[in-house]
């Protein structure tokens, strides 16, 4: 029973997600000049950015993809400049994944061995996630019209983070979690 209350989290965050996605993809500039007003965001953009642009650029390599080029900031495809920035990193995966952690390991008694697997492989399923939607958006961007890259960048990404969390969660009990045995004394 307690297993099923981080999938009906992870369902209510989707929902509430799917709620305000188009209040927070009207007002995605004005939240992001908000959010720029503190200077956290420009040690993201200089350190972090720059390294998953070349990953994503390797990763759309190895699907084929070897017409994209790679800058500081974003990406050239056929002529036209995608930029990436701090947002684009995947930081709403990681809060996403930080509060299922919290609902789906609150009142357990796991391993610690287990518990530290489990939270290993969700941290690096979610960069791989976030890393394979950032390089489909590139892809998709060179293979159609911008629109649908647009489209998929703005609404169906959450899909894709929420597919995941429940795929990891489902995996993480069945496979990796394992209760402490309670003594008997």
């Amino acid at each position: 029973m307690k297993q099923k209350r981080v999938f009906k989290t992870i369902l209510a965050m989707f929902v509430i997600f799917l709620l305000v996605l188009p209040f927070l993809v009207s007002f995605n500039d004005a939240l992001t000049r908000i959010v720029e007003k503190f200077t956290l965001y420009t040690w993201m953009q200089n350190a972090i950015v720059p390294y998953e642009v070349k990953m994503v650029i390797i990763l759309a390599g190895f699907f084929g993809f070897h017409n994209i080029t790679a800058y500081v900031d974003g990406f050239g495809v056929y002529g036209a400049y995608l930029q990436m920035t701090w947002n684009c990193i995947g930081w709403q995966s990681l809060l996403l994944l930080l509060i299922t952690f919290y609902v789906g390991l609150k009142g357990h008694n796991f391993t610690k061995s287990s518990l530290l697997e489990a939270v290993g492989i969700g941290l690096l399923g979610t960069f791989l996630v976030n890393l394979l939607r950032l390089t489909s958006i590139v892809i998709l961007y060179e293979l159609s019209r911008p629109i649908y890259a647009i489209t998929y960048h703005d609404y169906l990404a959450a899909i894709v983070t929420t597919i995941w969390l429940f795929y990891f969660w489902s995996f993480s009990y069945k496979y990796i979690l394992v209760e402490r045995k309670k003594s008997v004394e």
